[in-house]
């Protein structure tokens, strides 16, 4: 292909296409730039492969330290594993392109965006998302595009589309909305306590910015010549249809009537219908009938077509009769039930939500300043993370045995979205100096884990004493679209995720949103239906926040007795090198002295860890003793630490030695030291002198009650 530009020009800022100029053998490419932020996006199709029943879609984003001009550090100086920035921005290209390819399709396909360069202005994620469209259509894959994404930012009341760094980390909201010509695919947001209608604003005000993207996409389609790939959708066998259909339909509606059915029954319940009903009934066929040769040609499409038959009957129920596979009314909550302290206090704070068939339990830990996560990545701003909440989703919690393995994709992405959802509301590190880990426990799911994941924190947290700003709780939406005919579900189960058109993750506080993450399994949803999901969302978070409430009301006042204790003092900045001393030594000393852990910022904020509050008293005694400057005229209280013919030195600070000379010991003459003082007495003085040496001479001389006073006020303080 040859090599062609365009520039897209909207919001005052550029985005630059490159396509033809690299990657040659791809399926498709394309450079897309914006400032010094370039991302290569490739995508790639193979046929598919026999006895595939799914996408095979495979998405993958990879950054390079030479964006930014640096070399990788370690042993070996090469990029290694992905962070897990990497990996969130792989799922946010994977999570809009995916349903725009269409259901029937099977062909391998890999998308690889590459950051080559990156300033410290452009984000590159959602480059990367819209370059994942139009490397799809170069490469002529069915796909019911064109797509595109768009950040939008928010500083005071205005909103910014493809905010810079800057201008996300200093607004209230960071909005990602992605879209195609049929309607808003993909939302992933974080706001700080936003009111619904200020989010359905930005997601408006963002899929506007997405339309321009989607137009610039077609005209350069028209000006290379290029059109989308159309599919035919591959034809069922409809004489099997029809059978499976004949024999299932009434007992399949009849199991799905049975609302007092659980997961587990209602599965166990169909696969009997498909066993009984419909593979037997098969099997008795003779060889040569269709049927039964069709269902030896394929083993998958007996299993399919009783699926399609069960989600046509599932949704015909929600549709036209309003109810659902569990009884509930559209909009209606399963039952909660929350737990807190369920777990010694060994665990700092534990949570256990039950919400229907999913049960979590979040675990917190306070940790010390120096737990906190370094991100490690010099390609992005952020230094360090102090809440880190993890998710763990185990095999027993859907009842399946399979290998465990390391957290996937789908757990980083949930542990994120949950992170996500509490950060606006922890207190400030001034308030509560912790860093903070909250561990989620996936015990048994049926849908919405992640908005499970948000309240077993916020009660983990809570019972561990962190003092949050607001309680936060989410609940999941779903959607069910048959021709014009549109039905909102709130609190989705497994089934209804698994058979429906919409996963729409939303948590907050009474006052407003804090995140949310919208996912499709169409082509794409108006602006109306998003903000009739969000403001339904609204009184299931207000009921599920009062059911965690009423099992504990504020954050507990007193910490585990097994949570780390800790002090925080100020040094002069200077004094860093004299707390740490040569080769770490002197800081070491004091830990080992006291047991304690500290912690040192280089603005001099020093952090001090101790279960043990007395031994964390002592190493700030020590370190405050150390750091503090001694000016001429101050009165200390100090200890004779040796006598000698013309004086006798006292140690005013620890490893700070003064000596007071015969003549200042009293107000007459003294005829020797030990008349006046002996080896480890307790004595007041003043600081007289500071030579030029910096050696310290003292007096006892001239000092005034008051002046004593505060001085062993300040030593029994330090």
């Amino acid at each position: 292909m040859e090599e062609f530009d365009k520039s897209i020009s909207f919001d005052g800022r550029d985005i630059r296409l490159k396509i033809g100029l690299l990657a040659p053998q791809a399926g498709g490419n394309v450079l897309i730039q914006s400032g010094d932020t370039a991302v290569l996006v490739t995508a790639t199709s193979a046929p598919s492969r026999e006895g595939i029943d799914f996408l095979p879609l495979t998405v993958d984003y990879e950054e390079r330290q030479y964006a930014a001009g640096r070399i990788p550090g370690g042993f070996l100086r090469r990029e290694g594993r992905p962070p897990e920035k990497a990996i969130l921005i792989s799922r946010l290209i994977d999570r809009p392109l995916r349903p725009l390819f269409p259901h029937w399709l099977r062909n391998d396909i890999q998308i690889v965006a590459t950051t080559l360069s990156m300033d410290e202005e452009v984000p590159p994620d959602v480059l990367a998302v819209t370059g994942a469209s139009i490397a799809t259509i170069l490469a002529k894959i069915p796909f019911f595009g064109p797509m595109a994404a768009v950040r939008v930012g928010l500083i005071g009341d205005d909103f910014i589309i493809n905010p810079t760094y800057h201008e996300i980390n200093k607004g209230d909201l960071d909005l990602v909305v992605a879209g195609s010509p049929d309607g808003v695919v993909m939302v992933e947001a974080g706001a700080n306590q936003l009111p619904e209608q200020d989010i359905i604003e930005a997601i408006d005000f963002g899929y506007e910015a997405v339309r321009d993207l989607i137009t610039a996409q077609y005209e350069a389609m028209q000006e290379l010549g290029i059109e989308l790939v159309k599919s035919e959708e591959p034809q069922a066998n409809e004489e099997l249809k029809a059978f499976i259909s004949e024999r299932a339909t009434e007992s399949i509606k009849k199991i799905l009537s049975q609302y007092d059915y659980d997961k587990p029954a209602r599965d166990a319940a169909l696969d009997e219908v498909k066993e009984t009903l419909v593979n037997a009934a098969i099997a008795e066929l003779p060889e040569e009938d269709p049927i039964k040769v069709a269902t030896t040609e394929s083993a998958k499409v007996v299993p399919t077509l009783f699926k399609d038959l069960t989600k046509k009957l599932m949704r015909s129920q929600i549709i036209n009769d309003g109810v659902r596979v569990d009884g509930r009314a559209l909009d209606q909550v399963r039952p909660i039930s929350c737990r807190v302290g369920v777990l010694p206090k060994r665990v700092h704070g534990s949570g256990l939500f039950n919400r229907g068939l999913t049960q979590v339990l979040s675990l917190a830990t306070l940790g010390t300043p120096g737990d906190a996560q370094d991100l490690g990545d010099d390609l992005h701003p952020e230094d360090e993370k102090r809440y880190l909440h993890h998710y763990n989703f185990p095999p027993y919690s859907v009842g399946e045995t399979r290998p465990m393995r390391s957290p996937g994709r789908r757990e980083i992405g949930h542990g994120a979205l949950a992170e996500r959802a509490i950060v606006p509301v922890l207190p400030s590190q001034e308030q509560f100096p912790y860093v903070l880990r909250v561990v989620s426990e996936v015990l048994s799911s049926n849908g919405s884990t992640s908005m499970g994941s948000v309240c077993g924190s916020t009660l983990a947290l809570m019972d561990a004493g962190v003092p949050l700003l607001k309680p936060v709780s989410g609940a999941a939406m779903g959607l069910i679209k048959e021709g014009d005919e549109v039905r909102i579900l709130t609190d989705i189960q497994g089934i209804e995720d698994f058979l429906g058109d919409m996963d729409f993750k939303v948590a907050g506080t009474d006052e407003g949103i804090t995140a949310l993450q919208m996912d499709m399994k169409i082509t794409g949803l108006s602006m109306d239906t998003v903000a009739k999901a969000i403001n339904q969302a609204l009184p299931a978070r207000i009921h599920i926040l009062e059911k965690m409430l009423s099992t504990i009301e504020k954050p507990r006042t007193e910490l585990s007795p097994y949570a780390p204790r800790l002090i925080t003092i100020k040094i002069d900045p200077e004094m860093i090198g004299l707390v740490i001393g040569p080769s770490g030594k002197t800081i070491k000393g004091i830990t080992e002295q006291t047991g304690t852990k500290i912690d040192i910022n280089d603005d001099g904020t020093v952090t001090i860890a101790s279960i043990d509050a007395d031994q964390a008293d002592k190493a700030k005694k020590l370190i405050y003793n150390m750091t503090r400057r001694i000016n001429e005229g101050e009165v200390y209280v100090g200890r004779v630490t040796r006598i000698i013919q013309i004086g006798a030195f006292v140690e005013i600070m620890a490893g700070k030695e003064g000596m007071i000379h015969i003549s200042q010991l009293a107000e007459g003459r003294v005829g020797k030291v030990e008349d006046e003082l002996a080896v480890g007495d307790e004595v007041v003085v003043k600081v007289r002198e500071i030579d030029n040496k910096g050696r310290l001479n003292l007096t006892r001389l001239g000092i005034h009650p008051d002046e004593a006073a505060a001085a062993r006020k300040a030593a029994s303080y330090a």
